[in-house]
């Protein structure tokens, strides 16, 4: 019987219990940080003139998903505490047990809730969110004050292809001006030619770069070399604008193929900024699969009834659940400082958790 998976009025009634109080938190604490939201904005709203419509449409609708999938680790561990507690304090999970259904055989429910609830949150990520993002976004430097993309800054190095190396003291995105802008090509571990320029701007409409006072160096095998130079020359790179651009906001709006192909670009540009895409990548996936650790975790400390109703047990449950979301934060920090690949950075927390759910179940009464 322990083993029997085929559906009973018990596993109905625990993911009906599950879904709803889920979807009911969400909805109640979405609400009430869209309020606290609103009253922090009103003034850039007030100030930039936001349209009421592009306020509810491209503003908060699109900031729906994100946040809702940002804090989904929250929703799932709150609501397994909460209605997991009441259970057991209604004496329920003691009647479960009694009738001869294993512990292990009532956590079927519970995962497949988790499955459901992991499944979406990965949909928003991979397929939701960055649309909802762009508009979101676009919004924010629109009606929003300090919210202006930052360059990349000083001293640019850049490989755009095998063996061409760009490199641009600064970069200014009012004029879209590249400054002490050098492209050198090198084959075989040798100088071929080296092209300078005291400024290099991008066309945004033939997506090319036009070089100004600048001088090209050609090497020869004898070890002589040419000398060209000229006021203006335009040349085609594979570079554009974008590219001196921190990642950090862009990459949350890139489709998961999009984000494969910038992660690939700029390994091979030798991009410092890859480490926004490659948090943003594993995120994606690490944030969906702490439904299922959360969801083990929250029945294993609920399941027993306590003295003093379930307040302890949700006041447990809030902490942690915060304690993972920034363990989670945090856990990027080992990824900026180089100290941990982000394939192991960012799902270090559900390591960590994973260890700790696994101890509570042991000790979890049966």
């Amino acid at each position: 019987m322990e083993f029997d998976l085929r559906p009973r009025k018990l596993d109905i009634y625990i993911v009906r219990k599950f879904i709803s109080t889920f979807f009911v938190a969400l909805l109640l604490i979405i609400g009430i940080v869209i309020i606290f939201d609103i009253s922090e904005r009103i003034d850039d709203f007030v100030e930039k003139e936001a349209p009421l419509k592009a306020i509810i449409f491209d503003y908060y609708v699109n900031f729906i998903p994100y946040f809702m999938n940002m804090f989904s680790p929250l929703f799932v561990f709150i609501t397994v505490i909460f209605f997991t507690s009441k259970m057991a304090a209604d004496s329920e999970i003691v009647a479960i047990l009694s009738c001869g259904i294993s512990f292990h055989r009532m956590m079927v429910p519970y995962i497949f809730s988790a499955t459901l609830i992991a499944i979406l949150s990965l949909c928003l990520n991979l397929f939701v969110i960055p649309d909802a993002n762009k508009t979101r976004l676009s919004f924010e430097e629109q009606y929003f004050k300090n919210s202006k993309a930052k360059s990349v800054g000083r001293n640019v190095h850049y490989q755009i292809a095998p063996g061409e190396f760009v490199y641009a003291e600064s970069f200014s995105s009012w004029n879209n001006t590249a400054y002490r802008f050098t492209l050198e090509k090198i084959e075989d571990h040798k100088l071929v030619s080296k092209i300078s320029a005291e400024t290099a701007v991008y066309d945004t409409a033939k997506c090319s770069w036009r070089l100004k006072k600048y001088f090209i160096r050609e090497y020869n095998d004898d070890l002589t070399d040419n000398i060209r130079s000229g006021r203006q020359i335009d040349t085609v790179l594979s570079l554009s604008s974008k590219d001196f651009y921190l990642t950090e906001n862009t990459v949350e709006t890139l489709t998961y193929s999009e984000l494969n192909e910038l992660i690939d670009t700029q390994k091979l540009r030798g991009d410092a900024n890859v480490k926004f895409a490659l948090i943003e990548k594993n995120t994606r996936f690490a944030l969906p699969f702490s439904a299922f650790i959360l969801t083990i975790m929250g029945v294993a400390l609920s399941s027993k009834k306590r003295r003093g109703g379930i307040g302890w047990n949700i006041g447990i449950g809030i902490g942690l659940a915060f304690t993972y979301i920034l363990f989670l934060r945090f856990s990027q920090m080992f990824v900026y400082t180089d100290t941990l690949p982000p394939s192991i950075a960012l799902w270090l927390p559900n390591m960590v958790f994973a260890l700790i759910a696994g101890f509570l179940y042991k000790i979890a009464p049966k």
